[in-house]
């Protein structure tokens, strides 16, 4: 039996065989190999050539390739002409080693030149340094905090490094300025968009609200933007400069998603109808170091654009949220993160996998207890008030503490690329972690008490809602902003687990938006506002020695201010000074004794 087994597979393997042999025209070679099988014998028991050994190894490539009409001898003969022409393609036939080396030294030049040109004279540039330098690139992108300076500041004062700007009529709604260090863009709820210097504070140019050619229509909500429009015919809430400082992206109340040339101020492309969003576009960011566009919208969903001058087109959609997307932020990688308004979530997007991570917040509750693991509100002794809103834990001889669950999350930022934090209604600033679904800590009441007095319930205490939020990209520096009147600092603790307040900032009325950069070297030098301290004068005169860290540089606040928010009128805040413009102030380090 065992020999009728085998004789019944290999006619099948024999003609296969024949039939490629036949198709190729090598009769010779292959006749001879293919009348094995017809003898009874094993395949191993031939010989080619008189060696055993080389049959066997033969035979296997033989069967790998036989769908390339070929012989053993062929094969060989093409394997050796293709080592030959991929080592003609590399350099003088260099080895993968030389390689390796020669662009290690090119890498390491021009490191000295990027040195060089900075602050240090050639003759300072040692093996410290450039080893200094090595290591902040290889962090850079590893997509993890490394930068923890937020001891080398003084928070306690107020610096007098401020500049202020006031250029609209009604409510500022975003701000930004550019790496470059040149320009600062702000957007109004009038519709124009103000393009400042950095350096004077002098406003260069306005972009002015569009009246639209089809306004006497009726049913202009709900009718399609006209594409031919060149610019915004409602109010702007969003605004968002590339990396390299190039493109400008503009979105708002009118549907249209715009792209502007920061250099000539002059339209390039808007994104409408069935390439945009279908309601209003609350929020824009670009992945850092790239033209890659996030926008999201009232209509529940995140669209990728690709503004690379060749493409400049429409991407893709990610749906998933269950309410509008108030919030976006993103960093290197291929991900972003937003948040969904009442759906209590945030949303961790991985482009490229296709997938999505779901983080939910709004703190707890016992309907959620029992929703998601039974009773455990019983067992931790937890009770909630009448209106389902406030958290109320029991205890034996202490005072009722209130707690403010959270019923929508409005703002956030990215720290890294796998460390966020989220701010909503209940005043309470979350920090998360891509691999934990719950809160690494939460800093409640972050901005305090709003108080209003009621006639029949006397003084009503409700959180102030965090309204804006921004961190240096992989520092432990943190910003928020609320409408108390201050923009408040906060530091990351060294193993991300927990943050602490470390200074304030006045800033009368609501603040709509916030920005963390870190200027161009002697950017403050060349500035009229933030003329430098003599601190940083000494810091600058200050060894070689003393700054081989290479990372203390001086960083900028960039705030847009108004006295209502951004999204609507039911909050005005006009005492304290609270004006409609935008505010940038300079931190400079402070020098060690």
């Amino acid at each position: 039996m065992p020999d009728s087994f085998f004789t019944s597979s290999k006619p099948r393997k024999r003609k296969r065989t024949e039939s490629h042999a036949d198709a190729s025209g090598n009769g010779k070679k292959f006749a001879r190999k293919n009348t094995t099988p017809r003898d009874g014998k094993k395949p191993g028991a031939a010989k080619v050539n008189g060696v055993p050994k080389r049959k066997a190894r033969d035979e296997e490539l033989s069967d790998q390739t036989d769908e390339d009409a070929g012989g053993v001898d062929d094969m060989d003969l093409r394997a050796d002409d293709e080592d030959l022409g991929a080592s003609g393609d590399e350099d003088e036939n260099e080895t993968p080693a030389e390689k390796r080396l020669r662009l290690a030294q090119l890498y390491l030049e021009s490191v000295k030149v990027g040195l060089a040109d900075g602050e240090f004279d050639a003759a300072e540039i040692d093996k410290d340094l450039i080893s200094a330098r090595l290591k902040q690139d290889v962090l850079e992108h590893s997509g993890k905090v490394h930068l923890f300076i937020a001891d080398s500041f003084d928070f306690t004062h107020t610096p007098n490094t401020i500049l202020r700007t006031r250029g609209h009529r009604f409510s500022v709604t975003s701000a930004v300025a550019s790496e470059t260090g040149q320009y600062i863009f702000t957007s109004g709820k009038e519709g124009s968009i103000i393009k400042w210097d950095l350096a004077t504070g002098k406003k260069l140019s306005t972009i002015h609200k569009v009246r639209p050619t089809n306004s006497d229509k009726k049913g202009k909500g709900k009718a399609t933007p006209d594409p031919s429009v060149k610019g915004h015919t409602d109010e702007i809430l969003s605004l968002a400069l590339s990396g390299d400082g190039k493109l400008l992206a503009s979105a708002g109340r009118d549907r249209r998603l715009c792209v502007w040339d920061t250099e000539k101020g002059e339209w390039v492309k808007s994104f409408s109808g069935h390439l945009g969003h279908k309601d209003v576009i609350s929020t824009v960011a670009f992945r850092k170091g790239t033209n890659q566009l996030y926008s999201g919208s009232f209509d529940r969903t995140v669209k990728v654009y690709d503004l690379s001058p060749s493409v400049m087109g429409y991407v893709e959609t990610l749906f998933g949220h269950q309410d509008h997307v108030l919030g976006l932020d993103a960093l290197r990688g291929e991900t972003c993160v937003s948040v969904g308004g009442r759906d209590k979530t945030v949303r961790y997007w991985k482009i490229v996998d296709e997938t999505q991570l779901v983080f939910r917040g709004g703190g707890r509750s016992r309907v959620r207890e029992v929703l998601e693991g039974g009773l455990r509100g019983d067992d931790e002794g937890d009770d909630v008030d009448a209106d389902g809103m406030e958290l109320i834990p029991k205890a034996k001889d202490r005072e009722r503490e209130k707690k403010f669950v959270e019923g929508s999350i409005e703002c956030l930022a990215m720290i890294d690329d796998t460390t966020f934090l989220s701010g909503g209604d209940s005043g309470s600033i979350c920090l998360w972690n891509s691999l934990k679904k719950k809160p690494i800590f939460t800093q409640a009441l972050a901005h305090g008490f709003n108080e209003v007095l009621s006639e029949s319930e006397g003084i009503i205490q409700t959180p102030r809602w965090i309204t804006a939020l921004a961190s240096l990209r992989y520092s432990d520096l943190i910003v928020s902003g609320s409408w108390e009147g201050d923009i408040r600092i906060w530091k990351l603790d060294s193993k991300l687990k927990s943050f602490s307040l470390v200074g304030k900032i006045p800033a009368p009325g609501v603040v709509n938006s916030l920005q963390l950069l870190t200027p161009p070297k002697g950017f403050l030098e060349t500035t009229t506002w933030a003329s430098q301290s003599p601190q940083a004068v000494s810091e600058s005169s200050a060894p070689s020695t003393k700054r081989r860290e290479l990372e203390v540089n001086p960083f900028v606040i960039v705030a847009g201010l108004g006295q209502e928010h951004k999204l609507g009128r039911w909050l005005s805040v006009k005492e304290g000074g609270a004006v409609n413009g935008s505010m940038v102030v300079a931190f400079s380090p402070r020098t060690s004794d």
